[in-house]
């Protein structure tokens, strides 16, 4: 399944809203009176609907997994298979004891590069 890219309207003539700037091109409402885009005529860029919306078994979930923010060891020794760890905020010493508990439970962790431990 292919995530549809929503961009601005006319993002692709100006550079201050995002031509050849990905981190500008964000999504914005296109309210313009004589709006072909809020019109959604045929070939004009395709508009935020709910029709795009995903399934809801797999809303809110990355990679088939369920995300669960992990802030200590007892958190992490609670989670089973199919949850995908997010370590939060914590100290150097407590995040490489979460990663090393992590590996050894088989646990992926997303906030992490694979590092060698």
């Amino acid at each position: 399944m292919t995530k549809k890219k929503f961009i601005r309207q006319e993002s692709k003539r100006y550079s201050k809203i995002g031509k050849n700037r990905k981190k500008l091109q964000k999504w914005r409402k296109p309210k313009g009176r004589d709006s072909k885009m809020r019109l959604k005529r045929k070939s004009y860029s395709a508009s935020v609907s709910v029709g795009y919306k995903k399934p809801r078994k797999t809303s809110g979930k990355i990679q088939d997994l369920q995300p669960v923010l992990v802030h200590n060891l007892k958190e992490l020794s609670e989670m089973g298979k199919n949850f995908i760890a997010i370590i939060a905020r914590v100290g150097a010493k407590k995040k490489l004891e979460i990663i090393k508990h992590a590996k050894e439970k088989k646990i992926k962790i997303l906030n992490v590069k694979e590092v060698k431990v």
